[in-house]
């Protein structure tokens, strides 16, 4: 079965919908600090179990199945057609878009992975000896803003993935029209030279 520009557009509205909801209840489940231990060498920090790395790290998953199946979408040769990338690049709307897509994308990765990180690295990294050490914990609000710039991102490989449809429907028709005013002339020649 051959695979449309309506299942692609699912595909990508699928992974960019659960990547925006992994890294928004990341952002929740995210507690606001560790209780500091005092002990003779320094500060052992005690972090509640959350699950807000696993979820982190899931979200950027999904953003990057959403970024690999918008890009791969729009240069799918649908039908068994394919259209050269020149041909899309043409239309400026669909390289503004093509450019803001992958701008959102990689911001969303950063802002998605750097408190993931961050946060891994207080868990594993929990023995401190400066004794007022306060035992925080990632940036707040990181990870909610990279979860809206998820979903903002696959928004994005979805209007590429509209004009990208336009500008391939355009091509193909054009392309039929040259192939039909090509074969006009040939055949008034040939019935003129019947006659």
């Amino acid at each position: 079965m051959a695979v449309t520009v309506k299942q692609m557009a699912l595909t990508i509205s699928f992974f960019g919908l659960l990547s925006f909801i992994l890294g928004v209840i990341a952002e929740n489940k995210k507690p606001a600090a560790g209780t500091p231990i005092p002990s003779k060498d320094g500060v052992t920090c005690k972090f509640p179990a959350d699950p807000t790395v696993a979820l982190g790290y899931l979200s950027v998953a999904f953003l990057i199945a959403s970024t690999v199946a918008g890009y791969l979408s729009l240069f799918y040769p649908y039908k068994g057609k394919s259209v050269p990338q020149g041909v899309l690049f043409k239309s400026t709307s669909f390289a503004v878009f093509f450019n803001i897509a992958l701008f959102s994308t990689g911001l969303a990765a950063t802002m998605l992975l750097w408190p993931t990180i961050t946060e891994q690295l207080h868990l594993t990294h929990n023995v401190h000896h400066d004794l007022k050490y306060t035992c925080p914990t990632a940036k707040t609000g990181l990870l909610g803003g990279g979860a809206f710039l998820s979903l903002d991102s696959s928004l994005f490989w979805l209007v590429s993935l509209m004009l990208a449809d336009n500008a391939r429907e355009d091509f193909l028709d054009e392309d039929k029209d040259n192939k039909v005013d090509v074969d006009v002339p040939s055949n008034a020649n040939y019935a003129d030279m019947v006659i």
